[in-house]
C-alpha cells in the first residue's frame, strides 16, 4: 500500500453522506473514494489498495457486518470502521467481535469522524509496529546503541546530539524525572572525541554542598574534619573525558559560583590547597526543574543559568512518544530475557493497548521496572495483561479504554462505556432535530420526563442553535 497517503474508502447507499465524508476527510490530507453498495465496495477493494474503509451498517443491498466479513477474509490487516445508527449500538459489540477497529455512531460531527479514523490509524500502526518487534525487527536506533526512537520529537532530540556531540560545548539536558537525561549525556560522550575516555556521573541530588565540592574538586589532608589524606576530585580524574552533572538544580549557591568560574577556566583549586589546577574536561549538566523560575525565586544563580544555558536539549516525556513504548518495551524486554534466561516473545494485543495508552508518569525508567516485573511474572510466551502492574492507577492514567474480545459480556460492558456519551448526546440530538428543537415534544417522543431531558442537555452543553434545522 502507499506510504505517502492514507487511502479510504467510504461505503453507504446514501450518496449524500459518501460525499460528506469525502469533503471532510479529503481536507485532512487523505484520499478518499465512495461506493454506493457492497458488491461495488468488494470490487474497489480488489482493484486497489485502501488503508481504511467506512462502512454504513444498514445498506439496502449488501450490509456493513457482510462487508467487513468479506474484507477481512481478503485483507485482516485492513482498517474497518462501522458507522450505526442509535438503534444499533447494541451491534457493535458483533461489529468489534468481527474485527473492525471502531464504531461511530449517527449522527456524528466533521471532529467526530476525523478522530475516529486517526485513532483507528494508530491502532493499526502500533499493532503492526508490535508485531515487527515480535518478529525480531529491532528497534530503530541512533547516534548511540541506546538512544531507541522514531517519533518526531525523539528524532530532534537525536539530531541535537548530533550536531553538539562532536564540540567540546557545554550542553544542559532538561525533562521530567526517569526521561533518560544520563543517556542522552552519554550519547553526547559516545559520539565525541573524548568516547575511549572516562565519562563519570555525579548525582548532585544525594550530596551535601561541602560533600559536593570535596567530591567534585578534592581536598587536601586536614582540609575539614575528617579528611585523614589527600583526595583527587572527579574533575581532575576526568582529565580529557566527560562529567555528567545531574540534578544541577540542588547545587548550592556557594558551588554554583564554584561551577561558574570552572566552566569559564577550567581550573579550579582543591578544598585546603592554594595550587591551582587545570584539567581539559567536557560538561554536561541535567534537571527536572525549572532553572529559570529558580532565578526568578533566587534560588538559582543567574549568571550560571545564562553560562550553563549554551545549548539545551528538552527531552520530552514518554507519553508525548508513543510510537517509541513499544520499541523501548522490546529493548529491555530483550534485556531482562537475557539475565533471567528467558525466551518471552513480546506482548499480547491488550497488553500492547495498555502499554501504548498508559500515560507512563515515570517515563522510561517506570517502563523499565514494569517490564522487568511482567518477564519475572510471565510463564507463557508472550506477556498479558494480568502481568503488568499498572492495575491499581490505570483509570487515572489510560488516555483510553481498551476493548478485548475474550468475552461478550466483558466486551459489551466496555463498548457502552466507550459509547455512552457520545451516543448519548448524538440522541438528544437526533431527537430535537427530529422535533423542530421543541423540548418537551422532544423529550416525550425520547420516553423522558421533560426535566431528565434537560439535565442531559445540560450535561451535554446542548443549546438551541439561532436557526434550528431538523
Amino acid at each position: 500500500m502507499p506510504t505517502d497517503i492514507t487511502r479510504i474508502l467510504v461505503v453507504d447507499d446514501e450518496q449524500k453522506i459518501c460525499q460528506r465524508c469525502v469533503r471532510i476527510l479529503s481536507k485532512t490530507g487523505y484520499h478518499v473514494e465512495y461506493a454506493l453498495d457492497g458488491y461495488e465496495a468488494l470490487r474497489m477493494v480488489k482493484e486497489k489498495p485502501f488503508d481504511v474503509i467506512i462502512t454504513d451498517l444498514k445498506m439496502s443491498s449488501m450490509g456493513g457486518l457482510e462487508v467487513l466479513r468479506r474484507v477481512k477474509a481478503l485483507y485482516p490487516e485492513m482498517v474497518v470502521i462501522v458507522i450505526t445508527g442509535y438503534a444499533t449500538v447494541s451491534s457493535a459489540v458483533e461489529v468489534l467481535k468481527m474485527g473492525a477497529s471502531d464504531y461511530l455512531p449517527k449522527p456524528f460531527t466533521p471532529d467526530e469522524l476525523r478522530g475516529v479514523v486517526s485513532h483507528a490509524l494508530n491502532e493499526e500502526k502500533i499493532q503492526t509496529q508490535n508485531r515487527a518487534l515480535r518478529d525480531g525487527q529491532g528497534p530503530p536506533r541512533s547516534v548511540s546503541h541506546q538512544l531507541i526512537g522514531s517519533s518526531p520529537k525523539i528524532k530532534t532530540v537525536i539530531k541535537m546530539v548530533q550536531k553538539v556531540a562532536p564540540t567540546d560545548s557545554t550542553v544542559l539536558v532538561y525533562g521530567e524525572s526517569g526521561t533518560g537525561k544520563e543517556l542522552i549525556a552519554r550519547a553526547i560522550h559516545a559520539n565525541s572525541r573524548r568516547k575511549d575516555q572516562v565519562f563519570f556521573a555525579v548525582d548532585c541530588g544525594t550530596l551535601s554542598g561541602n560533600l559536593l565540592e570535596s567530591e567534585l574538586f578534592g581536598h587536601s589532608r586536614g582540609a575539614f574534619t575528617g579528611a585523614h589524606k589527600d583526595k583527587q576530585g572527579i574533575f581532575e580524574m576526568a582529565h580529557k573525558g566527560t562529567v555528567f552533572l545531574d540534578e544541577i538544580s540542588n547545587v548550592s549557591l556557594e558551588v554554583q559560583g564554584k561551577l561558574l568560574r570552572f566552566i569559564e577556566t577550567r581550573e579550579f583549586l582543591t578544598l585546603g590547597d592554594t595550587k591551582i589546577r587545570k584539567v581539559d574536561i567536557r560538561l554536561i549538566l541535567a534537571t527536572n526543574r525549572d532553572l529559570k523560575e529558580m532565578v526568578q525565586q533566587g534560588t538559582f544563580r543567574e549568571d550560571f543559568y545564562y553560562r550553563i544555558y549554551v545549548y539545551p536539549i528538552g527531552l520530552p516525556p514518554l507519553r508525548e512518544r508513543r510510537l517509541d513504548i513499544l520499541p523501548i518495551a522490546y529493548h529491555f524486554l530483550r534485556q531482562f530475557n537475557k539475565g533471567m534466561g528467558k525466551d518471552v516473545k513480546g506482548f499480547d494485543k491488550e497488553t500492547v493497548k495498555q502499554l501504548t495508552g498508559y500515560a507512563w508518569p515515570g517515563n522510561v525508567r517506570q517502563l523499565r521496572n514494569v517490564v522487568e516485573r511482567a518477564v519475572i511474572l510471565c510463564e507463557a510466551e508472550q506477556i498479558s495483561a494480568n502481568e503488568l502492574p499498572l492495575m491499581d492507577d490505570i483509570e487515572d492514567h489510560m488516555e483510553y479504554i481498551p476493548s478485548t474480545n475474550e468475552e461478550l459480556k466483558k466486551l459489551k460492558k466496555e463498548v457502552r462505556e466507550k459509547a455512552s456519551n457520545r451516543v448519548e448526546k448524538n440522541f438528544l440530538l437526533h431527537a430535537l432535530a427530529q422535533n423542530d428543537w421543541n423540548v418537551t415534544q422532544a423529550a416525550k417522543k425520547a420516553g423522558l420526563q421533560r426535566t431528565n431531558f434537560q439535565n442531559l442537555m445540560k450535561k451535554h452543553a446542548i443549546h438551541r442553535p439561532s436557526n434550528p434545522r431538523p
